[in-house]
């Protein structure tokens, strides 16, 4: 009776976690090796979370002992959840990539919460750094993952991942069996070469290709249990993965589905024919779980996939009375609200202010793994940081991006985090008036990054055949310099920006030099004001207390 009553509770709280899934709501795109300009692979990441610090992880290569013994702890709360056996041998990770350039990530959808397990030890994050340390291809990595949750159980929601390497590109959606069958049912579907996809804290996957048996894996119970539940009835063929453990409510689609249609709308043709989905329409036809694009993509294309607010669309998050005088394209917490009893949601784009970190992986099989395999490595919001490129060899992390260099509660301006905060959160309160400013330093420094890839690559690839270690040392020394750069310049663009629009002027300047007279005296700055539909809402709202009027004396 004890026992029982502890599983209740402990279920308790993991249903609560569930309710504030928002807290951990993450986005990921994902193309084939022929969908890419350069042949890569690549995959994205932005880890949402109003309480995730930014910094970048690494686990060094390590031998063990015969029977050594790993621990587990869940990556959103750092509670100890178990062990496992630890195997001989396991590869360095920096980030979500290994040093085989296997790179993992993740979006978490919640699903029904009577199949969530709270006597399971491997969550989710676990299992992306597990199965990380211990797979070289994307296709052993979704072995590992759903051995480790048959043998162990399944300790977190439904989850959608993102696993690739630099030959395959994968989708892989899980949720528990609840507390009393261990394990899970979930489903993996490779995407392919020429197409792209994403998932954004829903499922994604519909229809499952039972026969295509080199692109398709599943739990082979994964129809039979959603019939054993009562969440389906029909047949295999037309079973519905998502269907069956993610229910679909407005947030799921409006919320979640409309990121991946946003992404989609900039690189393929006709996805418009899907915003009946996105809005929940009757009928409407399901989004695909990839399409094809008109073009093929650059890295340059995945920061600015990451970087969106819906510009341009229906769900334009500048085009409203919400984003102020200054067209700030971010709303905050809750997503929700009621006026007269009637519900209203604010956006949930791509680009979000609660971003601990981001990423876009970048994995290439016409290289070594040492030089192949690169993320590109941001902190804070997306749309305002700068990616910077952590090669998969490197053994040291930049001091600025360090764990333990500061913490959500613990300022320092040697930190990218709290530097690229300072920036995004003064820009928050004036967005129209310093994101060029902003996007002048951003691209200044993403531009030279990217244009000095192909001759620092050379070099690496020139000292990676004298010896391995030389190209890592390399390419350490690149990384770690080009990210103190960027935390310098990013200091200097806080103070840059508080100066230039203190007391809501705006500074006078040519070049990021700000005007003096000939006297050496401040120039006057300019007053800006506000926008003309922001001073027509004041009318509207005390017009007649604030009118001009002649005096009648």
């Amino acid at each position: 009776m004890r026992n029982e009553l502890k599983v209740r509770l402990l279920l308790t709280l993991l249903l609560l976690l569930i309710a504030i899934a928002p807290l951990f709501a993450c986005t990921s795109f994902l193309a084939g090796k022929n969908a890419t300009a350069d042949g890569a692979t690549m995959i994205t990441y932005a880890a949402d979370s109003h309480v995730l610090y930014g910094e970048l992880y690494r686990q060094p290569a390590a031998d063990h002992p015969k029977g050594s013994m790993r621990e587990i702890r869940e990556w959103d709360t750092n509670k100890h959840l178990g062990y496992i056996p630890e195997v001989s041998h396991t590869y360095s990770v920096i980030g979500n990539m290994n040093e085989k350039q296997v790179t993992i990530t993740e979006s978490t959808w919640g699903g029904r919460e009577e199949l969530v397990d709270t006597t399971g030890i491997m969550d989710y994050g676990s299992l992306i750094y597990v199965a990380l340390q211990r797979a070289s291809s994307a296709r052993q990595a979704i072995k590992i993952m759903t051995t480790l949750v048959e043998k162990y159980g399944y300790y977190s929601s439904g989850e959608s991942f993102s696993i690739a390497d630099p030959n395959e590109v994968w989708i892989m959606e899980m949720i528990g069996k609840g507390c009393k069958e261990k394990g899970a049912v979930w489903v993996a579907i490779r995407i392919p070469d020429d197409c792209i996809a994403g998932h954004a804290n829903h499922s994604r996957i519909h229809k499952i290709p039972f026969a295509d048996k080199k692109n398709c894996m599943y739990s082979p119970d994964v129809v039979s249990f959603a019939r054993k539940q009562g969440y389906y009835t029909g047949s295999d063929a037309d079973f519905s993965f998502s269907r069956a453990y993610a229910e679909y409510d407005f947030g799921a689609l409006r919320g979640c589905d409309a990121r991946v249609w946003a992404f989609y709308r900039h690189f393929a043709d006709d996805i418009d024919r899907y915003l009946p989905w996105i809005n929940g329409e009757k009928g409407a036809e399901v989004m695909p779980l990839y399409v094809k694009p008109n073009r093929k993509l650059t890295v340059a294309d995945f920061k600015a996939a990451m970087r969106d607010h819906f510009e341009g669309t229906p769900f334009d998050m500048t085009n409203d009375i919400g984003a102020g005088p200054w067209k700030v394209p971010y709303r905050y917490r809750p997503m929700t609200f009621k006026v007269d009893d009637v519900e209203y949601t604010n956006e949930r784009a791509t680009a979000t202010q609660q971003t601990g970190f981001s990423l876009v992986a970048q994995m290439r099989g016409s290289l070594p793994d040492a030089i192949g395999g690169v993320l590109w490595f941001g902190v804070d919001d997306a749309n305002t940081s700068v990616y910077l490129p952590m090669y998969c060899s490197m053994d040291i992390v930049p001091y600025s991006y360090a764990v333990g260099n500061g913490d959500l509660l613990t300022f320092s301006w040697d930190a990218a985090f709290w530097v690229n905060n300072v920036v995004a959160n003064y820009a928050y309160t004036r967005y129209s008036m310093m994101i060029g400013d902003i996007r002048k330093v951003q691209q200044q420094i993403e531009t030279s990054l990217e244009s000095n890839q192909t001759s620092v690559e050379a070099e690496a690839l020139r000292l990676f055949n004298e010896s391995p270690e030389k190209a890592a040392e390399f390419l350490n020394d690149y990384s770690c310099s080009r990210a103190a750069d960027a935390t310098a310049k990013y200091q200097q663009l806080a103070q840059f920006l508080i100066v230039k629009y203190l007391d809501g002027n705006m500074k006078r300047e040519e070049n990021g030099k700000f005007n003096r007279t000939e006297d050496g005296y401040p120039a006057s700055p300019k007053f800006p004001g506000y926008d003309e539909r922001y001073y027509r809402s004041i009318v509207n709202d005390a017009g007649e207390r604030l009118r001009v009027k002649t005096p009648q004396l």
